[in-house]
C-alpha cells in the first residue's frame, strides 16, 4: 500500500514525498530480496518509460517514433540498439548548478530524472539505417524499411505424355516384320528345295 497518495492528495510536494517513498522501501526491499522482488533498478526503470511518452508511426519505407524529451540537449540523450532488434532511448535530465549563493526553491514541479523508452522492432526494419533528430524538445527517430524480397518466378517444365496405345501399335509392328521375314524365308526354302528336284529330274533323263 502506498503511504505517500493521501498527502499527494493533501497538495505535499511530490518530490519530497518521492524521496521519503525511496527512504521507506530501502528496509523493505532488503527483506523481500529473498521472496524474488523486483529490483530496484527494475521499479526505477518501469517508472522511467511510464513517464516517457512517445508516438510510433509507420509509413511505406520506414518506421518513425516520435519522442518528448523536455529539457534535455542532443548530447543528454543516447539511443542504441539491444539484441540486435530492441531500439532503447535513454537520458537524464538533471537540476542545473545555481550559480547565485543563496538560491532557494519555493516550488519545484519540473520534471527530473531520467527518460526511458524501448521499442522491439519488427523484422523488416533495417537496422543500418536509423537516424535520430532531436529539436524543442521532441526527439523523432526515423528507422528505414528493408526492400521487400523479389519474387521468384516459377520454373516450368513441360513433360511430354505418351498414349498407352502408340506403344501397342509400336510393338504390333514389329511383330509383323518378323512374321513376314519368317514367311519369306519359308518360300525361299521351297523355291531351293524345288530347284534340288528340278536338277535330279534332268539328271535322270540325262542317264
Amino acid at each position: 500500500m502506498d503511504l505517500m497518495i493521501p498527502l499527494r492528495n493533501m497538495g505535499v510536494d511530490s518530490n519530497l514525498l518521492d524521496a521519503l517513498h525511496d527512504l521507506l522501501d530501502f528496509s523493505d526491499e532488503q527483506n523481500q530480496a529473498s521472496h524474488h522482488a523486483p529490483s530496484r533498478q527494475y521499479v526505477r526503470e518501469a517508472k522511467a518509460m511510464s513517464a516517457t511518452p512517445a508516438d510510433v508511426k509507420e509509413t511505406q519505407n520506414a518506421y518513425i517514433f516520435v519522442i518528448d524529451v523536455p529539457g534535455l540537449k542532443s548530447d543528454q540523450i543516447k539511443v542504441h540498439l539491444e539484441d540486435d532488434n530492441v531500439l532503447v532511448v535513454c537520458g537524464e535530465r538533471k537540476r542545473e548548478k545555481e550559480r547565485d549563493k543563496g538560491v532557494r526553491y519555493l516550488r519545484m514541479e519540473r520534471r527530473l530524472g531520467k527518460y526511458l523508452k524501448k521499442f522491439v522492432l519488427p523484422e523488416n526494419a533495417d537496422v543500418e539505417k536509423i537516424s535520430a533528430e532531436c529539436q524543442d524538445g521532441v526527439l523523432t527517430i526515423v528507422v528505414e524499411k528493408k526492400p521487400p524480397p523479389e519474387l521468384k518466378k516459377p520454373k516450368i517444365v513441360q513433360v511430354r505424355i505418351g498414349d498407352s496405345q502408340e506403344g501397342q501399335q509400336g510393338q504390333g509392328g514389329q511383330w509383323g516384320q518378323e512374321g513376314q521375314s519368317g514367311g519369306q524365308g519359308d518360300q525361299w526354302g521351297q523355291k531351293g528345295q524345288g530347284g534340288q528336284e528340278g536338277q535330279g529330274g534332268q539328271d535322270g533323263n540325262s542317264r
